[in-house]
This record gives structure tokens, sequence and C-alpha cells, in this order.
């Protein structure tokens, strides 16, 4: 039997706070993150709202050395932070862990770098261009231009695997390096990725997470243009209604989770204070339409059913799931028949809630925020509610915490995560 692996450490950089304290805080008070955008002039966007880390964000002072931050994309700099948060959270010394048996795990968007002053570049130079010759577009004119505005280095930061990159030379960490782009289920997969890692005996400690910032005008135009955001413009901070009769779509976020797994024995030698065992962990692909889930919920509740499998676990262990619960019609009213599916009768009385509620959808990072939530949920002893659940979706008749939050002792909890492309993935924790 495999050696069970216990995560020791949590970082955060979030909508609602850019460390454990805050962040718990946060999710605690019911603390809404969306506010109107402010990183780039969105006047005529449909969608004009997002869920935005604290613009006093400064990667420099996690960046080693300082002049690093230069090199990073706003993604990577949010993972260098939570990397480094969570090494720090779990006690974790240069010493402590041969770095050849020091891992990463990331979660990562795979769309290539769209910070807005990659895309001003981009624009600039076309316009240029254009204007210059007198045609339609030139392609070597732009060329000629953009290589004479651009920072090379800059085009680096668009790679998937660059944030994953930045935490090893940051953190030392010489073993395995592997960045998972499974859309939303980045996140939970790059964590459930890293639990294998040290199952299979390639590593004693592993940096995973997810890390993605896509607050910016392609982003929000992508994601509007697919009919997927909420335009409650007016009114950001109930916009984000999981589970809600008059949902009308997500909120976009960003952010980063990173939490410290380590063998249990290895944990244990060193006296690491353990935030919990992580069990379980499946996932599944629904192979039926890129942007639809399937209408039976079969691949959910197949991820839901597997996790519990690989943790040894039936429905009844379960005390709390945080939900996927993105606000869309369609992800809410799948994801309860999912858990209706999986959990049978326990699904009725197993609390359900939604934290995108509060931070939005944070993408490749979500599910590993998500996990974070969990953790924090099983050791301070409260469940974090579903805000601005005023008329609930006749449909979705589970207990989602409405509102406000609970207390409440749990022993294990689910994290769910379902992304495009048919993408279902699940992590169970539980008190070690």
């Amino acid at each position: 039997m495999a050696e069970s692996v216990v995560v020791t450490g949590v970082g955060v950089v979030t909508p609602i706070g850019v460390d454990l304290a805050t962040f718990a805080a946060g999710l605690r008070a019911g603390r809404s993150g969306v506010t109107r955008i402010t990183a780039f002039p969105c006047d005529g966007f449909e969608t004009q709202i997002a869920a935005q880390v604290d613009p006093r964000f400064d990667a420099v002072r996690y960046a080693r050395p300082a002049k690093a931050a230069k090199l990073m994309s706003r993604a990577a700099a949010f993972a260098v932070a939570a990397a480094e948060m969570a090494r720090t959270d779990a006690g974790l010394g240069p010493a402590d862990v041969a770095p050849d048996r020091l891992a990463v795990s990331l979660g990562a968007s795979g769309m290539g770098s769209a910070d807005v002053d990659v895309v001003e570049q981009q624009l600039a130079a076309a316009a240029v261009a254009r204007s210059d010759t007198g045609a339609d577009f030139s392609i070597p004119a732009f060329a000629r231009i953009y290589r004479a505005r651009t920072n090379p280095v800059s085009l680096l930061r668009g790679l998937p695997n660059i944030a994953a990159a930045h935490v090893a030379i940051q953190q030392g960490a010489h073993g395995p390096n592997s960045t998972v782009t499974t859309a939303c289920t980045a996140g939970t997969q790059a964590i459930g990725d890293g639990l294998r890692l040290i199952r299979q005996g390639e590593a004693d400690v592993v940096l995973a997470g997810g890390a993605d910032a896509m607050i910016n005008p392609v982003g929000v135009l992508g994601f509007s243009m697919l009919g997927t955001l909420s335009r409650r413009n007016d009114d950001p901070e109930h916009a984000s209604r999981p589970f809600d009769r008059d949902r009308d779509g997500f909120v976009i976020g960003e952010g980063a989770a990173i939490v410290v797994l380590e063998r249990a024995s290895f944990a244990r030698a060193r006296g690491a204070r353990i935030w919990a065992e992580l069990a379980g962990y499946a996932a599944t692909c629904d192979a039926y339409r890129i942007t639809d889930e399937r209408p039976d919920a079969a691949g959910a509740a197949a991820a839901i059913t597997r996790c519990l499998a690989d943790a040894d676990m039936s429905p009844s262990d379960v005390g709390y799931v945080n939900a996927h619960g993105t606000g869309t019609r369609m992800n809410d009213v799948l994801e309860t028949a999912a858990l209706e599916v999986a959990l049978g009768p326990r699904a009725a009385h197993t609390p359900v809630s939604s934290t995108k509620s509060m931070i939005g959808h944070l993408l490749a990072a979500a599910g590993a925020v998500e996990l974070a939530a969990a953790l924090i949920a099983l050791r301070h002893e409260f469940l974090p509610p579903t805000i601005n659940l005023a008329t609930p979706d006749p449909q979705c008749d589970l207990d989602y915490v409405p509102n406000i939050a609970r207390a409440a002792r749990i022993d294990a909890a689910l994290s769910n995560s379902f992304g495009f492309g048919g993408q279902n993935a699940c992590l169970l924790i539980r008190r070690a």
C-alpha cells in the first residue's frame, strides 16, 4: 500500500486576500472580491466586472533576486508568491529536503501570455505597420517594428510552463517539474499529479497548485463572446450567484494557490504541522462537447465516485463539498445532479458551497484556491458560504450553505473541478 500524503503548508493569492489569514477571514465573512475592472479601460465591453487581486500586490516582495520579478508574467508572479508563503507556512527550510526530491506540479493557462503590456506591444506594432505601409497589413513591416519595440524575454512569459519554472528556480526544486493545462480543472489535476508523484516514490515533497491571470482584454472578451460571463455590471458584488435562480454566468477572477504535499513519514520525521491528509484524487473526461457538459452528468459523477474509492471512503464520510459552482445555467444544475448520483441519499444531507460566489472563477487556479478553502474549513471549523443565493433554483436542491458561514467540525471534504473540454477532477482531504 502506498504511503499516505499530507498537506503541511498553504499559500494563497486571491481577490479577497493575499495571505492565508486575510483569505480565511474573507471566507468567514462572506466577502465579495468582485469589482469593476481596473486593469484596463473596459468601456464598451459587455462584461465590465471581475474579481481582481489587490493592486498593492508586489511580486518584488517574493522574488529572489528582486529583479527576477521583471521576467515573470502576472500569473507566474502569483505562483511564486503563493509558493513562498506555502513553504513558510510548512516550516520547510532549505536543509529539510534534498533539492532532487522536491518537485513542482502547477496548473496554468495554456492560452499564452495576454498580460496587458504584451497585448499593447502587439497592437501598437500592428497599428504602426498598417499606417507605415498603407497596406491592409504587412507581416514584414509588423516583424520589423515589433522586433524594435519588444523585449524578447517578455515573449517567454507566454510559455505555459513558465510559472512552474519560476517556482522551481525560486525554491531550488530540482525534482520533476510539470505543468497541467486542462483549463478550469488544471489546479486540481496538478495537485492530484503531485499526490501521485509522492505515492510513486519520485519525490518526498511537492509544491502543487495553480495560477492564472486572465483579466485582460483578450480573456474578458473571449469568455464574454462564449456567453459564459455575468453582465451584472451595475452590481458587481452580487454578480456571482451560484445555484441562484437569477444567475447569469461566472465572474472571471485571478490568483494562485500552492500547497506543500509531503510523504507522511517525511513530514512527521521533521516535526511538521499537518493540515490534513490528501486522501483521494480522480479525473475523468466527458468526451462529449468542448463547451458543454454531459447532460446526464455521468463524467462528473464518475470523478467523484472514483475519488472516494481512491481514498477508500464512502459518501457518508464526506462532511463538506467545495463545489465547482460557477454560476452558469448549465454547470450548477449538472453538478447538483452529479453529487446526487455519486453521493446517493447522502447528498441531501451534505453541505455544499461555492467559494466562486466570493472570489470569482480563477480558471487554472480555481481548483487549487478552492482546495485551500476546504483546508481552511477543516482546520478552522466553519463552512464557507455561497453568497448571493437569494432565490434558489428549483433544479438545485441541495444544502448550499446560503449567504452566511456555518460553524461545523468536519472530518473530510471533497473539492470538485469541471472544465471546458469535458475535464472533471476531484480531490478529497481528511483529518490526519
